[in-house]
């Protein structure tokens, strides 16, 4: 019985011309694409610089920042007035003000200031392109202090240099943070709502009360319903692995065969909890609505962009309830980190309640009408 109900899903998932190319395409383009565009990496910081010194350390100054590959010169203004107007109408990013005095001072009294001043209503391009103007300043003023020979008892607390080693990231790029994360989402989309659609669409055409007057229980029923969309989902993984591979070069530091295990659990609880939907949804349209509802709800409390360490105290409780959390911990774990089974223990135990709970409650609240 099974064996035939799976197969007429397979009918009409080939049947469908839009399906069998989105499985293909989705990941492909989803992994080639979205780490591009859910980038907080800041390459281009547009700098507006008021020199009021015009002197050669405030020229060096200058060109250091200018030849930073982070940031860019996008005018030279004669007072602050000017700059500013440069920030209102989105032309700089941030106003560097270099004080009259300015080598006179660093020559004279071993240091001297300059003013930072960053448009922060994006707080993130704000606050980092900040750091990184502070620091090509600090670089620039040990340099000088290199060069005018300052005496070991001048040296003052500034000048230790700090060479920070990154662990499982080094070179700081966002992307190996995220792709992890956007193959978790594709596998949510494609294991755990297109099977909650497609049985909400049989529920407006009409086709599935053709199948509650047959002696299929409900259980295989459910099941014929899933196992199409749990292989289809493997194949999905399978290609966002091959993408990231192919565009970036990204392989895991772990296991391929911890990846796949915990995408099974994974796969076992979100494809429960679209079932869930479909059982309360009556329509195409109040299941997108109830699907929208709680991917927008998941992935903001999973940890996707917003460290779940810095969330408020409520809102770390409430990001306990999305499965997304663990599988996203899992996936970046054993990319970046290289983690096994034991070391995920938490995660495991999680995903198994959580496939647990969804698929009961999905059995059991669904009414077959014989």
């Amino acid at each position: 019985m099974l064996k035939y109900l799976i197969e007429k899903e397979f009918k009409q998932f080939f049947r469908n011309m839009f399906l069998p190319r989105l499985v293909i395409m989705l990941p492909f383009f989803a992994t080639l694409i979205f780490p591009l565009v859910a980038n907080y990496d800041l390459n281009n910081i547009n700098v507006s610089i008021i020199d009021n010194d015009k002197s050669t350390f405030s020229a060096g100054l200058i060109k250091k920042i200018e030849a930073s590959i982070y940031c860019n010169i996008s005018n030279v203004s004669q007072n602050y007035k000017s700059a500013l107007a440069s920030i209102e109408s989105i032309d700089s990013d941030i106003i560097l003000e270099i004080p009259q005095n300015f080598e006179k001072n660093l020559i004279n009294e071993k240091y001297s200031q300059v003013m930072i001043s960053a448009n922060t209503v994006n707080g993130i391009k704000g606050g980092l392109g900040s750091s990184y103007i502070s620091m090509i300043a600090s670089d620039f003023s040990h340099d000088i202090q290199s060069k005018i020979h300052l005496k070991p008892s001048e040296v003052t607390m500034q000048d230790i240099i700090i060479i920070p080693n990154y662990r499982y990231n080094p070179e700081l790029i966002y992307r190996v943070y995220m792709i992890p994360a956007i193959m978790v989402m594709i596998l949510a989309l494609v294991c755990g709502f297109l099977p909650a659609i497609n049985i909400v669409g049989e529920k407006e055409n009409g086709t599935i009360e053709q199948m509650n007057v047959t002696p299929v229980s409900k259980f295989h029923f459910i099941l014929a319903k899933l196992i199409p969309y749990w292989i289809v989902g493997y194949i999905v993984l399978s290609i966002s692995f091959l993408s990231a591979w192919v565009f970036y070069g990204f392989l895991p530091a772990g296991s391929f065969f911890t990846l796949y295990f915990f995408s099974t659990l994974f796969v076992f609880a979100i494809s429960g909890f679209g079932l869930v939907i479909s059982n309360y949804a009556r329509t195409i349209q109040q299941a997108i609505f109830m699907i929208f509802f709680f991917v927008i709800t998941f992935i903001f409390m999973s940890g996707l962009y917003t460290p779940i360490s810095g969330m408020p105290d409520w809102a770390k409780i409430v990001s306990n309830l999305s499965p997304l959390k663990y599988i996203i911990r899992v996936f970046r774990d054993v990319y970046l980190k290289g983690s096994n089974l034991s070391d995920l223990t938490f995660q495991l135990t999680a995903l198994i309640g959580f496939a647990i709970f969804f698929n009961s409650w999905a059995i059991f609240s669904y009414r077959k009408k014989s």
